[in-house]
C-alpha cells in the first residue's frame, strides 16, 4: 500500500497509518516484528506513546518528522536493534537508557530478578552483589523492590557503568553502589548474602553471535569461551569466598548449560541446586545454596 502523501502550505505531509503499512512491510525482511518496531520508532521520533499513533491515524506528518522516521528506518534496515536507535529499553516496568557499550536486558533475565528476590527479604538490609551490571536492570529491579537492601554491582566496562549511574539516578534509586572492575577483582574480601549474575554465556563459534541484535552488542557481555563457560566457572569457583554462610548464588546461563552450571556448583560445596525455567520452556536460571563455617 503507498503512502498517501499531499502538500498544505508547500510541505509534503504523509498520514501516520500509511506510514505505519509501509514501514512494517519494508521491516518484514529483518525484523519478526516488524509492526511494532515501526511503531516504537515513529512514537520515538514524535515523542508520543504507542497508543496516540492507534488513536491518530490519520493525522498527516510534516515532511521534516516523515524525513526522520525514513532516516531511522534505513538504520533499523540495516540491522540497528531498536533499543540503540531509541536509547531505552523496558525490564521490569523501568525504562531504562541503554547504548552499545551495554547489553540489551531481555524478558528472560526477568527471571533472574523474580528468582534473587525469593531470596532477599524486604524486612532487613540484606546484602546483594551483581556482577557484571550492564546498564544495571538486575540491580534497579532490585532496588526497586527491596529498598532496604544494600547491593553493590560491578563492571569491568567503564562506559556501561556510566549508563547504568544514569539509569540508578533517573529512578531516584540511593541503595546501589557501582564499582568498576572484573568480577569480583574491586571486592576485596568483601562478602554478600546473595549474588546474582547474568554474565556472557554464548560459545565463541555460535551463528547466532553474527545475527540479528547480537551483532550490535558488545561481544564480550555475551560470547563465554569455547563451551560458553568461562565466566561461569570463574563466578561459581570465586562466590565461595564472598558470600556469607547460609546465602545464595543464581546466574543465568544457556538453555542447554544447565547440567554443566548444576555440576560445577556441586563440585564447589553448593546444595539445594534448582533449575528454573523461562517463559519459552527454557532451562534459564539456576540457584544454589551454601552452607560456610563463616
Amino acid at each position: 500500500m503507498e503512502s498517501v502523501r499531499v502538500k498544505t502550505s508547500e510541505i509534503l505531509t504523509t498520514r501516520i497509518g500509511d506510514m505505519l503499512t509501509d514501514a512494517a512491510a519494508r521491516l518484514a525482511v529483518v525484523s519478526e516484528t516488524p509492526r511494532l518496531d515501526a511503531e516504537v520508532l515513529l512514537g520515538h521520533i514524535l515523542a508520543q506513546p504507542r497508543s496516540y499513533l492507534f488513536a491518530h491515524p490519520e493525522e498527516l506528518l510534516a515532511s521534516g518528522k516523515a524525513n526522520a522516521f525514513d532516516l531511522i528506518l534505513q538504520q533499523r534496515l540495516a540491522g540497528q536493534p531498536v533499543a540503540y536507535l531509541i536509547g531505552e529499553r523496558e525490564f521490569w516496568s523501568l525504562t531504562l537508557r541503554v547504548n552499545p557499550s551495554t547489553l540489551i536486558p531481555r524478558p528472560e533475565t526477568e527471571l533472574l530478578v523474580e528468582k534473587a528476590l525469593a531470596h532477599v527479604p524486604d524486612d532487613r538490609a540484606v546484602h546483594v552483589l551483581e556482577l557484571g551490571t550492564g546498564s544495571g536492570a538486575v540491580a534497579l529491579a532490585l532496588s526497586v523492590e527491596r529498598p532496604t537492601s544494600n547491593i553493590v554491582a560491578t563492571d569491568a566496562c567503564s562506559d556501561a557503568l556510566s549508563i547504568a549511574r544514569q539509569n540508578a539516578a533517573t529512578h531516584g534509586t540511593s541503595n546501589i553502589k557501582f564499582v568498576a572492575g572484573d568480577w569480583f577483582d574491586p571486592l576485596a574480601d568483601r562478602r554478600f548474602d546473595v549474588i546474582v549474575s547474568n554474565p556472557p554465556y554464548v560459545r565463541d563459534a555460535d551463528p547466532h553471535l553474527g545475527k540479528g541484535d547480537a551483532r550490535f552488542e558488545p561481544r564480550r557481555a555475551l560470547a563465554g569461551g569455547p563451551d560458553g563457560l568461562d565466566a561461569l566457572r570463574l563466578i561459581i569457583s570465586g562466590a565461595g569466598l564472598h558470600l556469607n554462610s547460609d546465602s545464595w548464588l543464581l546466574l543465568e546461563h544457556g538453555y542447554d548449560q544447565a547440567d554443566d552450571v548444576a555440576a560445577l556448583l556441586s563440585s564447589r560445596g553448593f546444595d539445594s541446586v534448582c533449575c528454573h525455567h523461562d517463559t519459552a520452556g527454557h532451562p534459564r536460571v539456576t540457584e544454589a545454596h551454601l552452607k560456610t563455617e563463616g
